[in-house]
């Protein structure tokens, strides 16, 4: 996994499904640029990003354990959605036709939870690089009552979405052994 570094900002009128394309497709092609030329003909990359939005308001990662337990606030016992972006292309292509650029929204009920909860969570330090602040693969799925649409969306990458766009690109998984 190479981190892209780009400046992960909102477009004034943009929504959360082009916000998210936009932040994918840029993280992906300023990777692919970072290929050397030998990489770059036959590299397949794959950029992602995710989001929280709740009440049209896109909520990003906290900026420090206060903020997390702002965000988190504002979120247990009500609904928001999980807005996944994902890119993939060669690492040679350039345009974004070239590539193929897909979101996918998924919606989350949390419970309702106290502020000595949503404390003891953030002091964990599991929220703070997370979109909305919780992570639901890890102890912040306590927090969540129910999801709609895809569980691994949530998690921050589409799978079965992600697994046949990379088909398309000719990439093609082991199955799993059952554990």
């Amino acid at each position: 996994m190479v981190p892209a570094g780009i400046a992960e900002e909102t477009r004034e009128g943009e929504s959360p499904e082009a916000l998210t394309e936009r932040l994918a497709f840029e993280k992906a092609t300023h990777v692919a640029s970072r290929l050397g030329a030998d990489e770059s003909t036959e590299a397949i990359v794959l950029g992602s990003d995710t989001i929280v939005v709740r009440d049209a308001a896109v909520l990003g990662k906290p900026r420090d354990p206060a903020h997390a337990r702002e965000l988190l606030g504002s979120l247990v016992g009500r609904e928001h959605r999980v807005v996944t972006a994902v890119a993939v292309g060669r690492a040679g292509a350039t345009q974004r036709a070239d590539w193929q650029v897909f979101s996918v929204s998924s919606r989350v009920t949390m419970h309702p939870a106290s502020a000595t909860d949503i404390e003891r969570y953030v002091a964990t330090g599991e929220p703070l690089d997370k979109a909305g602040a919780y992570a639901y693969q890890g102890e912040g799925r306590r927090f969540v009552r129910a999801v709609e649409g895809s569980e691994t969306n949530v998690i921050g990458l589409p799978i079965g979405e992600t697994l046949a766009v990379l088909e398309r690109f000719g990439i093609v998984p082991e199955p799993m052994e059952p554990r």
